[in-house]
């Protein structure tokens, strides 16, 4: 639908953005190690590191040799893979323009727990959808959602630069752009929409998100671009007595 490219949205409570530069290099350092190898070792990876609902769920058992971490900790694990560089530099680009905001707005530490958890909802989700998938789930794609539907309960008012239709550059306030986006997602899972995407992960991670927002968000934060104000009292000051001016002489004029 469209491609973001800036947001002019300053920080108010970090300096600098450290949790969304390393999650991002992280995503990049899996993404070179897993995805410039061998096919046989891709494969490996995917399989052993993606969400396979069929396996996380026990119907279905992995090959021994494919086996890389435990079946829980797979919910997590797929968000670090993807498909192929136009996977991972989409979503790096979605996450570089609004994450910095959602981390100011949740501070760094929370910021990550919140990251991961909106992955953890994406695959829930995708996993309740279709219980019996043998396809590895891959992508951040689902943590991503995450971070757009808290972004839009931020800042529904701020406006970004973006790419409409991938070609024309257009400067529209967030909840148009984001709410858009959302709303697509949501109508192509229940259309059944392109089975290479889960549309379905992508509405796990938006519903996580914000949820989440509303309550790891700093308590002087607030929402839909409202400022917070508080009431001070102001002390008014009487008027000073006002002392009659004493009446002048009459000027005379002429020589003393």
């Amino acid at each position: 639908m469209f491609i973001p490219l800036h947001d002019a949205n300053s920080l108010k409570y970090i300096k600098l953005q450290y949790v969304t530069f390393g999650l991002i290099g992280l995503n990049v350092l899996v993404f070179l190690i897993t995805g410039l190898g061998s096919e046989e070792f891709t494969g490996a990876a995917v399989y052993g590191l993606g969400y396979i609902p069929s396996v996380a769920f026990d119907t279905v058992e992995l090959s021994p040799e494919l086996i890389l971490v435990p079946e829980d900790m797979t919910y997590v694990t797929y968000a670090f893979l993807h498909g192929d560089f136009f996977h991972l530099a989409g979503n790096m680009l979605f996450l570089w323009v609004f994450g910095d905001n959602v981390e100011d707005a949740l501070g760094h530490f929370r910021f990550l727990v919140f990251y991961l958890l909106c992955a953890i909802g994406g695959a829930a989700v995708h996993g309740w959808i279709a219980p019996d998938s043998q396809i590895p789930l891959i992508g951040a794609s689902g943590a991503i959602a995450g971070i757009v539907a808290a972004y839009l309960i931020l800042h529904p008012r701020v406006k970004i630069w973006v790419l409409a239709f991938g070609r024309i550059p257009l400067r529209i306030p967030a909840y148009i752009t984001l709410g858009l986006w959302i709303a697509f997602q949501f109508l192509m899972l229940a259309a059944g929409g392109e089975d290479q995407i889960s549309w379905a992960c992508h509405a796990g991670g938006i519903i996580t998100g914000a949820v989440l927002v509303l309550i790891l968000r700093r308590s002087d934060v607030p929402l839909l671009d409202k400022e917070v104000v508080t009431p001070q009292a102001v002390k008014v000051e009487q008027p000073s007595a006002v002392h009659p001016v004493e009446a002048q002489p009459a000027p005379r004029w002429g020589r003393q």
